[in-house]
């Protein structure tokens, strides 16, 4: 038995396909944003087609930016930090490579099928039943490789960051499968097995927690890895990570029914679904404390560091989202808000503001080191981009809440005799300086995408194939 030291490597070939797509993807996912957006502005941008109307893109866009930039962000991030935490090399050997292809897959199909008009009319689940089992195959191979990497790994400790990927693979599986049954009544269509109210809330247990798991949970991991690397600085505490961990994945999965208040769900639903909204509020700002204060002794390191600028700004839009998702989820505060561009916005300041700009950071912290670089090709470009994005992001949530108080507002105007003040056609007059903000907003943020494309391109066409190799390899110490 010997306890020399041995040489091995780490797969950083999926870790660099996954990273090089979410960059692409980012810019497609976004750049249907911005066409929506313009429609809203300009409705003759429908071109009067099926295909190229808002119904059919804005699937298509959330889809986009949520599963195709977010889910490759995911990927790329848990399968680098899942094997230098655990100190090995991926587990399952080709199944990681086929846990890339096969979610480009999925993607290409969405990409075909939303557009056509294919859909399950679910908000976020929208792909048909075909596409929802690929899903399904693709994530058990996930789930596979990820928690396979675990029990080989070589340090005995599992780390934090790894407990909030893990959490997001399971809690994400069993969402979809539940909220996802259905009776296929064609290649192309299915229906719900779920029927009225039922059909609503479990739609609604999905939905938001696919913001809580998907794009919440999932984020924190890289959070916890990438924050604590890009700052030299260990997590402040890491018994808060613990609490926060198990305080989040316990409370989140109840706050679904606060998209349901004043519908036909049992009051008694609504109002849990409020309370535990409230609640969740102790969690989240918990996460986003951890993570700040991660940064004690390192805040000089912002004056020069745009990379760990988006990390720090990443979570403090995560900090005023996960403040403003529970006084929305208030029922007299829902009264104004519910059904108008407030919730929009609210979306985008966790959208925008807390999954893309930590995503970004992560990236720019982990591209190079994948590639065999020492750095960025460009660190003023990094710069640009980061005020393009914080900028971009800032004009999104303000003309949006600006909309959507003012559409709250004329919605529930009533005259003396209880007829409405206004016309629907009135509040979407007065809402149309907001859309233009939004919509240059949006192209603010595909600006620094697409600055990001090409400083990504020039980082890898410098790449050689011996730094890259080199990069992957590492020291097994007291090896058998």
């Amino acid at each position: 038995m010997s306890t020399a030291n041995l040489r091995t490597a780490y797969n950083y070939k999926v870790v660099r396909q996954f990273a090089i797509m979410t960059v692409i993807w980012g810019i497609v996912g976004m750049g249907i944003g911005v066409f929506i957006a313009a429609q809203l502005v300009w409705p003759q941008l429908n071109f009067d087609l099926p295909w190229t109307s808002f119904g059919r893109l804005r699937p298509l866009h959330t889809n986009a930016v949520i599963f195709a930039f977010g889910g490759c962000a995911l990927f790329a991030t848990s399968f680098y930090s899942v094997q230098r935490t655990c100190q090995t090399r991926l587990f399952g050997g080709p199944l990681a490579s086929f846990v890339f292809w096969g979610w480009q897959l999925v993607i290409l199909l969405a990409a075909v099928t939303l557009p056509l008009g294919f859909t399950s009319s679910k908000e976020y689940a929208e792909l048909e039943w075909p596409v929802d089992i690929l899903i399904t195959i693709v994530w058990v191979a996930y789930a596979v490789v990820f928690f396979g990497t675990i029990m080989q790994r070589k340090a005995k400790h599992i780390y934090v960051g790894n407990w909030f990927f893990g959490a997001f693979i399971l809690v994400t599986a069993m969402l979809h499968l539940v909220n996802n049954m259905e009776i296929p009544v064609s290649l192309t269509k299915s229906y719900s097995l779920y029927a009225g109210a039922t059909d609503a809330m479990i739609q609604w247990w999905y939905g938001h927690n696919a913001v809580g798991f998907f794009l919440t949970t999932g984020f924190l991991g890289m959070m916890y890895y990438f924050v604590p690397k890009q700052a030299g600085r260990p997590v402040y505490s890491y018994r808060l990570s613990i609490v926060h961990f198990w305080a989040l994945i316990t409370l989140y999965i109840w706050a679904g029914p606060h998209h349901l208040h004043y519908t036909a769900l049992p009051d008694w639903a609504q109002s849990l679904g409020m309370v535990m909204s409230l609640v969740l509020l102790a969690p989240s700002w918990g996460g986003m404390i951890n993570g700040m204060m991660t940064l004690s002794g390192a805040w000089h390191k912002l004056r020069h560091d745009p990379i760990l600028r988006f990390l720090v700004v990443s979570l403090a839009f995560y900090g005023m989202s996960t403040f403003e998702g529970p006084m929305m989820a208030i029922k007299t505060v829902n009264a104004l808000s519910h059904y108008t561009d407030w919730t929009i916005g609210h979306v985008h300041a966790g959208a925008l503001g807390w999954v893309a700009m930590v995503s970004i950071g992560s990236l720019y912290h982990l591209i190079p080191k994948v590639f065999g670089r020492e750095q960025m090709h460009s660190i003023g470009l990094i710069n640009t981009h980061f005020w393009l994005a914080t900028i971009g992001t800032v004009l999104y949530i303000a003309s949006m809440w600006v909309n959507g108080i003012a559409q709250g507002l004329m919605w529930r105007a009533v005259n003396e005799d209880g007829t409405l003040t206004y016309s629907f056609v009135e509040a979407l007059e007065a809402s149309h300086p907001g859309f233009l903000v939004r919509m240059i907003g949006g192209a603010f943020f595909l600006t620094g995408m697409l600055l990001m494309a090409y400083n990504t391109w020039r980082t890898v066409r410098a790449a050689k194939p011996a730094e890259i190799e080199a990069a992957a390899q590492f020291v097994v110490e007291g090896a058998h």
